[in-house]
């Protein structure tokens, strides 16, 4: 990737929409050369999609949770990844260093709804043997864009 991938980059991540035409004022490119940039990003999956950022408060889902889970061995970590993998709760999943095996980020309707993937769903399962839940009150930065940097190719 090169200075001019960067820009593209960075420009689609704030705003995804823009058209071929804005993208090309932006970046000095035309329009067909944007295009196979893209294509090219796309197929190298530097860019793996395009998607809506939705406010989870407007769709019934304000309450905002991190889940520490520690799963009893390693052999139950493929049904444990299946679970969160399936439930529309769990918008992240990540493997960690530390007292715990997997972070996860929850978003749930309420407490009771919270309550229940905890409880009914995560600890129910057969290998998990400790969690710990911490809910945010409130959320100061959250962002898709990703930090980059030119990784010029030879």
């Amino acid at each position: 990737m090169d200075a001019l991938d960067i820009k593209i980059l960075k420009t689609l991540s704030v705003n995804g929409r823009m058209t071929l035409s804005e993208l090309s004022e932006n970046t000095g490119l035309s329009s067909p050369t944007l295009s196979e940039r893209i294509r090219k990003l796309e197929k190298k999956r530097v860019i793996r999609g395009f998607a809506v950022l939705v406010d989870p408060e407007k769709t019934g889902f304000p309450l905002l949770s991190f889940l520490a889970v520690t799963l009893e061995k390693p052999s139950h970590r493929k049904s444990f990844l299946k679970l969160v993998a399936d439930m529309q709760e769990v918008l992240e999943c990540h493997h960690i260093a530390g007292d715990f095996d997997y972070l996860l980020k929850v978003r749930c309707r309420d407490t009771a709804h919270l309550e229940d993937v905890i409880s009914n769903r995560i600890k129910s399962l057969e290998g998990v043997s400790r969690t710990r839940t911490m809910i945010a009150l409130s959320s100061v930065k959250e962002s898709v864009i990703q930090p980059m940097e030119s990784l010029e190719e030879d």
